[in-house]
């Protein structure tokens, strides 16, 4: 029989080392968050993509696929679609940790379509009513006319809506802390003078994210279950 060496304890059958657990727990946490993961995974591809055009070109290119008023009048699905697909400036790893963090929790949370739900509403609803304010603004000369074919793409809408969603999920007791949190970063941007539409856009995305709760209200077993014949 081989003899064991001092100070070395043998791994029981079937046991597995802590860095195969590890990359087991990474593996199940991407698997069970397909929706979040996907759209990382675009997201890092267009961010190549950027990586490869010249600064000119790629702001026309954005400019082309934006969400702003141009855009929006002339074919509204299709930007709202493009506009959450790039990110301006290809900086990839930090929405990969912002990703992780807050829409994957989410995903995981909520399950892949109710987490889309609120994705889509903040970002939908959010886009409409800053760009719709950007309108008003311009019609009555707050803002410039070439306001309306400023540069407008990015995940943050989503982002924001998510983050707020969020709030259901914490703990009664600092479920408020982190609901004041989320509105005071989200929320004095849009007090300071030099606001954009923009920081309308997140703050308006956190309150859609806030109005979310009747999704985060699961059914429970009983309510989901057929009642026993009789």
């Amino acid at each position: 029989m081989p003899r064991e060496q001092p100070g070395i304890r043998p791994r029981a059958p079937g046991t597995r080392s802590p860095r195969s657990t590890a990359a087991a727990a990474v593996r199940h946490w991407i698997a069970t968050a397909p929706g979040t993961y996907i759209w990382l995974g675009i997201l890092f591809v267009t961010a190549v993509v950027l990586r490869q055009m010249s600064p000119a070109f790629e702001d026309e290119f954005l400019r082309d696929r934006s969400t702003n008023l141009h855009e929006l009048s002339r074919n509204p699905l299709r930007v709202l679609i493009s506009g959450a697909l790039w990110i301006d400036g290809g900086r990839w790893l930090p929405y990969a940790v912002l990703f992780t963090v807050f829409h994957a929790t989410a995903e995981h949370w909520l399950g892949t379509l109710r987490w889309l739900t609120v994705v889509i509403l903040a970002h939908v609803l959010a886009t409409l009513v800053s760009e719709g304010v950007l309108a008003w603004a311009i019609r009555y000369g707050h803002a410039p006319p070439s306001a309306a074919n400023t540069l407008d793409v990015g995940v943050s809408y989503a982002l924001a809506g998510v983050v707020a969603v969020l709030t259901y999920r914490v703990p009664h007791l600092w479920r408020y802390a982190y609901a004041f949190a989320v509105l005071v970063a989200y929320g004095v941007p849009l007090i300071g003078e030099g606001r954009t539409f923009t920081d309308l856009g997140h703050f308006t995305a956190v309150l859609i994210g806030l109005a979310c709760y009747p999704l985060t209200r699961r059914r429970t077993d009983q309510e989901t279950q057929r009642p026993p014949a009789q």
